[in-house]
């Protein structure tokens, strides 16, 4: 009956990960099918999330020691 937001509820909508948008040739603009050149945090009446535009945040490895992948 009712479905859950995908990745939680947390998100935000804006242009950059929304069905009618598109990356222009500015990387700091979206191409929208509704409103034209955009903000990419913008979000508009017609906001549809698409969760393959999404681009996920670099996870922080730690850093490694060479002990760490001996067998002594």
């Amino acid at each position: 009956m009712f479905r859950k937001p995908y990745y939680g509820s947390k998100i935000a909508p804006a242009c950059a990960y929304c069905l009618h948008g598109a990356p222009a040739a500015d990387p700091k603009m979206i191409l929208c099918k509704q409103k034209g050149v955009v903000s990419p945090y913008y979000c508009c009446r017609k906001f549809s999330y698409d969760p393959l535009m999404r681009v996920p945040h670099r996870q922080v490895l730690p850093e490694l020691d060479p002990k760490d992948f001996t067998l002594d």
